[in-house]
């Protein structure tokens, strides 16, 4: 069975990558990485308010479905 993609399950993927990798690189690089995990922690919070999230527009203008055909699954 193919997996689907779509626009919610996409942001939720990107986020957890984004604030994974600050992780490490604070961790191995440099703490100022933290910066970075606070500012998709602070940009998920609005968006939780605001209903604005600048990755959907950009996946919207792509073309990549809102939800999965069929419903939730």
């Amino acid at each position: 069975m193919k997996e689907e993609y779509y626009i919610e399950r996409i942001v939720r993927i990107a986020a957890g990558t984004f604030i994974m990798i600050s992780l490490l690189l604070a961790q191995f690089h440099s703490p100022n990485w933290l910066w970075f995990t606070g500012f998709v922690g602070l940009n998920l919070f609005q968006s939780g308010f605001t209903q604005f999230c600048p990755l959907i527009t950009i996946l919207e203008k792509m073309g990549v479905p809102r939800f999965p055909k069929g419903g939730c699954k």
